[in-house]
């Protein structure tokens, strides 16, 4: 068994072939921005997800105005095949990702195993912050079919939907309502939305290296727990990060016609007042 959409999935050395091709443009996504400046894949540029992706007042992305100007400055176009790689097996390269697809950026790739990969293959990294000659991207309409916002979380609970928790099993519980270094991600209760299954992210990738598991093992995972293809699906987690890695999963790997990101996540449910909390 094979994943549905391997177009969606590079490895190291397809980067490393493809380091000079002016059609593909690679971006470094992390969790921690300053692993960028420390050293990056030759030719790489940065979008952080914090001060690049978010919206500077309201809790939301940026707006199609300024997501279209980014991408200018990246020298992407809008055929650019752009990658995503980052820390954290690829947490915030899926969440980028998922964010230029809820843009229309249609070609788009996760370079499996991330830095961690491409770092214990002794690959090289660079501290040159390249620059590239500015283009005219056109950003399309927002796709809302691949996001969720907290009226479809009611629905889906009433309509005893399947709803994908992937944080770790202590904040399943309600056990950690806050988590340790992540001002952030605070919430008022700790639990999970009723109803949700508890699958961790991490359960989708090898510890050894950050790639994700054979299609196998990811339909084993999710099937055993009742998450199957028939019907619509909505992950989340904390901030929408975690959760955005799990969409990719069951979206592109998995091929799961009917995958949305709860961005909103356990930060707007947590402190959502009148919002049903299980523990």
């Amino acid at each position: 068994m094979s994943y549905a959409h391997p177009e969606y999935l590079v490895d190291t050395e397809w980067v490393t072939n493809h380091l000079n091709d002016p059609n593909v443009r690679i971006i470094e996504s992390d969790e921690d921005p300053l692993l960028y400046s420390i050293g990056h894949i030759p030719g790489a540029v940065q979008v952080d997800w914090f001060s690049t992706l978010q919206h500077p007042l309201r809790r939301d992305f940026l707006t199609k105005e300024t997501f279209e100007e980014v991408a200018s400055k990246l020298g992407i176009t809008n055929d650019t095949t752009v990658v995503f790689y980052g820390d954290k097996s690829n947490w915030f390269a899926c969440y980028a990702l998922w964010l230029f697809q809820y843009y229309g950026h249609q070609n788009v790739k996760i370079m499996n195993g991330g830095r961690t990969k491409w770092e214990q293959e002794n690959r090289p990294l660079v501290k040159e912050v390249p620059s590239y000659p500015a283009t005219t991207y056109k950003a399309k309409t927002a796709d809302k079919s691949i996001r969720a916002f907290r009226d479809d979380i009611f629905k889906q609970m009433e309509a005893k939907k399947p709803l994908v928790d992937v944080r770790s099993p202590k904040e399943y519980s309600g056990e950690l309502t806050h988590m340790p270094n992540y001002p952030q991600e605070g919430a008022t209760r700790g639990g999970h939305i009723p109803g949700a299954v508890s699958i961790p992210w991490a359960q989708a990738v090898n510890e050894a290296d950050s790639t994700f598991k054979s299609a196998e093992e990811l339909k084993a995972l999710y099937e055993s727990r009742n998450v199957k293809p028939d019907g619509e699906i909505i992950a989340y987690c904390r901030i929408g990060e975690r959760s955005s890695l799990t969409w990719f999963v069951l979206k592109y790997l998995l091929g799961y016609p009917t995958v949305k990101n709860y961005d909103g996540s356990w930060t707007e449910w947590g402190n959502l007042v009148d919002a049903p909390i299980e523990k």
